[in-house]
């Protein structure tokens, strides 16, 4: 009787669970009706492209038909955009125009070639057409836009990459306009652009940004603090250029003098403390070991590492005895 109930209860439990894994597996198979409306906004959306693509194929040294390897290529989502919703019906370049017969451009040309360019401001309205949120609320106004850069200027929608959108790829873009700051990323000192580490945009906000110099923080320092968490403070004792601005004494881009300083102490520091450390003499006679036409053993204020032989704690100290940033 123990081994009939026992039995029983068994095929009960194996029953249960079969049914759930069983409905577990049919919740997991696709809507057949989701799948049918994917297919018809797949084949309407590939019919209104037919109408470019039967000209614009394989053959075009543009690669036009790689955009079926991009997220603007997925024809099944309703989102996703067709040829016409970036370049214009262009009914006329399609047709040709009805009076003269001939093939004008398309609505809306994104890159130099056989018609001339578009304006700025018509390249980048398909795509902030739909491209918006918190990253591009800035744009307008902004320096780029200011300065007629378009969305295409710097992205590319045909290609499956986008080098913009790479850290290793992304400064190449931006130095095709930035010249000078290349050439900073070559100096012995520089952050670690070229090397794919740290990308322009883990600075700054391209579209546009509320803070000076595309910032993506709204101050210089609160950018830097992103990595630089160490030199954020707040000290028991402050050094009010640091607390101003980063780059008072530094060029993030690249330096010739370590690390990214813009001029070499002691004459950095100079620029604000002026007048030589504890001596009547100038500073440039006491570096060259000259005072009062004799020659004397050089000045060590101003020679080796200069004001940070003693002053160490340039960023701030929380020592009690820091007022002077020595320790």
């Amino acid at each position: 009787m123990k081994l009939t109930k026992f039995l029983i209860i068994v095929l009960f439990t194996m029953l249960a669970s079969g049914f759930k894994m069983g409905y577990a597996q049919s919740s997991q198979l696709p809507n057949l009706g989701e799948t049918v409306s994917r297919e018809i906004i797949a084949k309407e959306a590939l019919k209104k492209d037919a109408v470019c693509t039967k000209c614009h194929d394989a053959s075009e040294t543009a690669p036009v038909l790689s955009l079926y390897q991009t997220k603007h290529g997925l024809r099944g989502d309703s989102r996703t955009p067709t040829c016409q919703s970036c370049h214009g019906t262009s009914d006329k370049h399609v047709k040709g125009d009805p009076v003269t017969k001939v093939r004008v451009a398309p609505d809306i040309v994104f890159k130099k070639g056989a018609y001339p360019i578009s304006d700025d401001k018509e390249r980048s309205s398909p795509c902030l057409g739909c491209h918006t949120g918190t990253k591009r609320n800035n744009w307008d106004g902004a320096a780029h836009q200011n300065n007629g850069v378009a969305c295409n200027s710097c992205h590319t929608a045909h290609k499956p990459t986008d080098k913009v959108l790479a850290k290793v790829t992304q400064p190449e873009v931006c130095f095709t306009c930035h010249k000078e700051q290349r050439a900073d990323t070559k100096k012995i000192s520089h952050h670690p652009i070229l090397e794919g580490k740290v990308s322009c945009a883990d600075c700054h906000n391209p579209h546009g940004s509320s803070g000076p110099k595309l910032m993506k923080k709204n101050t210089v320092n609160e950018t830097c603090f992103q990595c630089h968490a160490e030199k954020r403070g707040p000290f028991l004792f402050e050094h009010q250029p640091v607390v101003e601005d980063c780059a008072n004494c530094h060029n993030p881009h690249g330096s010739n003098i370590t690390p990214l300083l813009k001029s070499r102490p002691p004459f950095m520091c100079q620029e604000c403390h002026d007048g030589p450390h504890a001596s009547q003499s100038p500073v440039g006679p006491s570096a060259a070991g000259k005072q009062a036409g004799l020659t004397v053993a050089p000045n060590k204020n101003v020679v080796g590492r200069a004001c940070m032989n003693c002053h160490s704690m340039v960023h701030g100290s929380n020592s009690p005895a820091g007022g002077y940033l020595q320790r």
